[in-house]
């Protein structure tokens, strides 16, 4: 299974409250999320989990709710959701037996589930006419995911060796990996007006760097304030869509 803790990019603050507190949080605590900001009572992730869980969840303290994630069904080596970012943690095996998988997205209020040996959303997830990013299978764990017990390795954008980022994850107590990666010329990029929209395209076009996008181009524009962060994430869509290197 795949968490990916980012939108685009992670930064050195993100990897060093990881370090600091040892697991990984939901948006529950966090306060934070690569999707809608829904986190809290009455909030539209609130009633997602309470109508898949039965309510199991509704009254629990935030650091005892269910983690997110995705079944890496087809062994990408970008991840199993990269619509939620350019890097990922690979959970061990172990963690299958506390995990509730189902498909489509809980945002989309699904009706089929299941765990890891009674799943057959593989099938369903492969067979659907959607997006490429619109294919994962939603994983849910139940439990602390540590770093130093659960993660077998916190797989990294090649955009990030050499930076902050790196040398932030290596204090992390577990491997850090690397993928093929993202990158996208704004040639390429200015080809799919109709993705996301020609606003995301230009916008796309004034953030690259010599004329190039990749995951830190997007994760410096985002710290740098002067963009939305909401647009910025549909400029990450067309990143993960077209200049996924894995398949090239």
């Amino acid at each position: 299974m795949h968490f990916h803790p980012d939108r685009a990019a992670v930064d050195r603050p993100v990897l060093s409250r990881m370090a600091e507190d040892g697991v990984y949080r939901s948006q529950f605590v966090t306060g934070t999320s690569n999707g809608g900001l829904t986190a809290h009572p009455g909030g539209d992730r609130w009633r997602w989990e309470s109508r898949i869980f039965g309510g199991a969840y509704d009254d629990a303290p935030a650091d005892q709710r269910p983690v997110y994630g995705a079944l890496n069904y087809d062994r990408s080596p970008i991840g199993g959701a990269p619509r939620f970012g350019s890097s990922h943690l690979r959970l061990n095996s172990e963690t299958l037996a506390r995990t509730t998988f189902c498909y489509p997205d809980s945002s989309a209020e699904p009706s089929d589930f299941g765990v890891a040996d009674r799943c057959s959303l593989i099938e369903l997830a492969a067979a659907a006419q959607l997006d490429t990013l619109d294919r994962h299978v939603e994983a849910q764990v139940h439990g602390p995911v540590r770093f130093d017990r659960d993660v077998e390795a916190l797989v990294l954008d090649p955009s990030y060796r050499g930076t902050e980022v790196e040398s932030a994850a290596r204090h992390l107590p577990c491997p850090v990996e690397w993928h093929p990666g993202f990158r996208l010329g704004v040639g390429e990029l200015r080809r799919h007006p109709g993705y996301r929209g020609q606003e995301y395209v230009d916008l796309g076009a004034d953030i690259a760097v010599d004329g190039w996008l990749s995951p830190k181009v997007i994760g410096d524009a985002a710290r740098g304030g002067r963009y939305d962060l909401q647009d910025l994430k549909k400029v990450w869509h067309c990143l993960a869509r077209f200049g996924n290197r894995a398949i090239h």
